[in-house]
């Protein structure tokens, strides 16, 4: 997942360099600018980091620096806009939109550091920050988007956009729509309004998020009796007794992972634990976030409407890639029927196995993964605990990850042990290119813990941008469980593919080559982020890459082949089920916010059968992979009728990754071709002329229903 700190900080306008209110009285705002600056001249979010690339100075920014961090950037930040605002001179593209890229650098800065770190290492004074400054940074962006006279001059520049050429043109016309579609044009009464729903939005999101991380830490399931864990390893029951220990409690602590799936179910015997686990999971934070849910769909279709689109899905797909909700229920209501076929015939394997085993009770949620395991063992005699072995976390890093990133781009990854980082486990790492020049900086969190987010993602702390002269500073965050003391850190196939997967949208971040922020690097449409990141996923199973890296951890023999071949024919075990939960997800998003204003919705498990019935994939035994109350993409993210976009970039990402099988697969010049096509291109032309000038022609769907095992 790519995070975007665009919605991460409720819509915070870094799309315009952090733009910021205006005042007409400069002098007085210049003036306290520079009484807080002198007052706190010693802080270190106040200047750019002296760190090679502005890598940030974790080990020197504490909680008390924020809020004045923020307000002296906002200050700044008016200052920056009013001269703008003010200048004498004609609109042009120099003074005014490149301008604004260049304006609200400490506002940035800050932004990053703060919104990325609350993901990382929350706790109550994080949380208290942001209910905080949220509210006042909302204010701030409605400043600037709706502020008449800065838009007249970007309407200005946009009328001639035509005599621009590239970037700039391609930039004009994203400031002009991020402005429109802000509420520029509106009645000064419907700006009023504007302004109240996002500051609703803003409340209702934070507080949606806040009460989803939370839930890691509040419901967890914690085990007494150690025969109840019998299907686990010694190694994992050791790990659950050191997370119980960890917070101070006796037994074996079980937390939950942020799907409706909990991987654990696939081994635990004792069924009435495995439904317990499975009622936490689906059943958590709904008292409070059910009706946040309802709220937050609501102002949103109250905003759609000011803004002239019938419902939020509209507003929101006018400038991805879809363009309309009608297209992305095209593409889901076709897979839902053959996803739903290919989930029925894999429940049959299961109930047979169930019947074999004398079970005499129907198959539940929390039943399939338990009995899925069983089957896949029977299918490929492949047993997930002689498979870990062969995934030791630091191998697969460097052995797999790494090397295929130097067999396709030519890249080295050095750790760099000096630089500092926000947490012990992080690791520190420099990217250089082939010719030994250094690209950028790139940070690695791999394990789950209290106070950090769930899930996968990755983001940056420095863009890449040619005006700023900036290089990439990224990172990518897994979950992960740490190993008991003493202990290898083993990793499931699902694990390995995840890590591959965030680099994909590390590379994105790295290889960028463009000149305007706002434009580098991961800050494209949504439903072409995740292509990247999707893409990258296959080179864990190219044969040359797992027979580097599969090794066992302690004897350091190859995977034997005959594993290894059951591993490659087992890849696509159980993607009905996969596919259904996630077409169920992606679904209940679009149907959320394809509401009308002023629909009335009083119960949200009732709405969520309602429209997975609707669409036929109401199926009791998948569940959603995320349901509302704990959909974080779509309600505390920036994924709001956005979930779709796995499916749409992952249709990308196989026909990409099927034409460079096609023409040589791991290769230099395969690598060079997609960096220089799409990695380095950013935002800064059409995507799918990007793609169509890799690639040759548009995407099709059929290496997309191969890779989920839908087509032969």
């Amino acid at each position: 997942m790519r995070k975007n700190l665009i919605t991460i900080a409720m819509s915070m306008v870094f799309v315009l360099g952090g733009c910021s209110t205006q005042s007409d009285d400069t002098p007085q705002t210049q003036a306290k600018a520079n009484m807080i600056t002198q007052q706190n001249a010693d802080k270190v979010l106040l200047h750019p980091s002296p760190l090679q690339d502005q890598a940030p100075q974790f080990d020197k920014i504490v909680s008390d620096d924020y809020l004045p961090a923020f307000r002296l950037g906002m200050t700044q930040h008016e200052t920056d806009i009013s001269k703008i605002i003010n200048n004498p001179a004609s609109a042009s593209f120099d003074n005014t939109i490149s301008a604004m890229e260049t304006s609200g650098a400490l506002l940035s800065r800050v932004s990053r550091m703060f919104f990325n770190l609350s993901g990382l290492i929350s706790d109550d004074e994080m949380l208290k920050i942001q209910d905080t400054i949220l509210p006042e940074l909302t204010a701030h962006e409605d400043n600037i988007y709706l502020n008449r006279d800065l838009f007249a001059r970007i309407e200005t520049i946009y009328q001639h956009k035509d005599a621009l050429k590239g970037e700039q043109k391609r930039l004009t016309e994203l400031y002009y729509n991020n402005f429109l579609r802000a509420g520029a044009k509106l009645s000064q009464k419907d700006q009023a309004k504007i302004r109240d729903l996002n500051t609703s939005l803003a409340k209702a999101g934070a507080d949606f998020s806040q009460n989803v991380l939370k839930s890691f830490k509040n419901e967890v399931i914690l085990v007494t009796d150690k025969s109840q864990l019998l299907g686990l390893s010694a190694d994992e029951i050791a790990t659950l007794a050191a997370a119980a220990k960890s917070t101070g409690t006796e037994g074996y602590m079980i937390t939950l992972v942020n799907t409706t799936r909990q991987p654990i179910l696939a081994k635990l015997n004792n069924r009435e634990l495995r439904q317990k686990i499975w009622q936490a999971s689906t059943n958590r934070v709904m008292d409070t976030n059910g009706p946040l849910a309802i709220k937050l769909a609501q102002l949103r279709a109250d905003k759609a409407a000011l803004l002239g689109y019938p419902n939020w899905a509209a507003y929101t797909l006018a400038d991805q890639m879809a363009k309309t909700p009608d297209a992305v229920f095209a593409i889901l209501d076709d897979l839902v029927p053959k996803a739903i076929a290919k989930t029925r015939a894999e429940a049959e394997d299961i109930r047979e196995e169930m019947t074999r085993e004398g079970a005499n009770f129907e198959l539940q949620p929390w039943d399939w993964a338990f009995y899925a395991e069983k089957v896949r063992q029977q299918k490929y005699s492949l047993d997930e605990n002689q498979i870990k072995p062969y995934f030791e976390f630091n191998r697969v890093l460097k052995d797999g990850l790494f090397y295929a990133m130097n067999r396709l781009y030519g890249i080295e990854i050095k750790p760099r042990t000096d630089l500092p980082v926000w947490q012990e486990d992080v690791m520190a790492f420099e990217v250089f290119n082939q010719d030994g020049s250094s690209i950028g900086i790139f940070y690695l969190d791999p394990y789950a813990r209290p106070g950090k987010n769930g899930g996968a993602w990755m983001d940056e702390f420095v863009t890449q941008s040619g005006l700023l002269g900036t290089h990439p500073v990224v990172y990518n965050a897994l979950n992960i469980p740490k190993p008991a003391a003493g202990k290898p850190t083993l990793m499931t196939f699902d694990e390995v593919t995840t890590m591959f997967h965030e680099f994909g949208h590390a590379v994105h971040g790295l290889f960028s080559e463009v000149k305007y922020p706002s434009i580098a690097g991961t800050a494209t449409a949504r439903d072409f982020v995740e292509f990247p990141s999707q893409f990258n996923e296959d080179w864990d199973i190219n044969p040359e890459v797992i027979a580097h890296y599969a090794k066992h951890y302690q004897t350091g023999e190859p995977i034997p082949a005959k594993l290894l071949n059951k591993i490659l024919k087992s890849h696509k075990f159980n993607q009905g089920h996969d596919t259904t939960e996630y077409l169920a997800a992606a679904i209940l998003d679009m149907e959320w916010h394809s509401i009308a204003p002023g629909t009335r919705i009083d119960n949200v498990e009732e709405f969520e059968h309602k429209v997975l019935a609707k669409h036929g994939i109401d199926y009791a035994p998948v569940p959603p992979r995320y349901k509302t109350s704990y959909f974080s993409h779509s309600f505390g993210g920036g994924y709001s009728a956005g979930y779709y976009a796995y499916l749409w970039t992952e249709v990308l990402a196989a026909d990409a990754f099927s034409y460079m099988d096609k023409t040589g697969g791991l290769t230099l010049k395969n690598g060079n071709k997609y960096r220089q096509a799409i990695l380095s291109k950013g935002n800064s032309q059409d995507l799918m002329g990007d793609y169509m000038h890799f690639r040759g022609n548009k995407p099709t769907t059929d290496a997309l229903l191969k890779r989920r095992g839908l087509k032969d």
